[in-house]
């Protein structure tokens, strides 16, 4: 009796057709996830860098969390649409260190400057790029919505008390 389960997934796997590929992408759409993870890993970069500076400084130990999700979100519709995913080379690297301020409020104020610029990017270039393409849309209008709304305030407040 132990045997009929797998047995009968094995036949259910084997006449269940295989997913189709997704549909291809238009240079402009794969350019902008490309983009995209390029932006979540530069962000991931920068606060992984202010968290070493400042030892785990709120609200950079929170942040970077949402940043990894965001690049996690990007990567999986990249493999989706069968693109290759880069790996993040800028952790760690001594350019990105050098960029992190000396005061946790300058930090919080280039954070401020970072998430605005990313909500632009969304915004005005990287949305309309993939026009046409719900699925990359909805993920898109999400990691706008998370700079806007959540990341942008939290460093406004990190700026304000400091």
């Amino acid at each position: 009796m132990k045997w009929i389960l797998p047995m009968l997934l094995a036949c259910a796997t084997a006449l269940v057709p295989a997913v189709a590929p997704a549909a291809t992408l238009d240079i402009k759409a794969e350019q902008a996830l490309l983009r995209a993870l390029e932006d979540e890993y530069n962000a991931e970069a920068f606060y992984d860098a202010a968290i070493t500076k400042f030892d785990a400084a709120r609200p950079f130990v929170n942040i970077i969390k949402a940043e990894r999700k965001h690049a996690a979100m990007l990567v999986g519709l990249m493999q989706d649409y069968g693109l290759e995913v880069p790996p993040n080379d800028k952790l760690g690297s001594a350019a990105i260190k050098a960029q992190v301020p000396a005061t946790l409020k300058e930090a919080c104020l280039m954070g401020v400057e970072a998430e605005i610029a990313n909500r632009d990017l969304y915004t005005k270039e990287l949305m309309p790029a993939a026009a046409g393409h719900a699925d990359i849309l909805r993920i898109f209008d999400s990691l706008q919505a998370a700079s806007e709304n959540n990341h942008l305030p939290a460093f406004q407040r990190c700026a304000h008390r400091n």
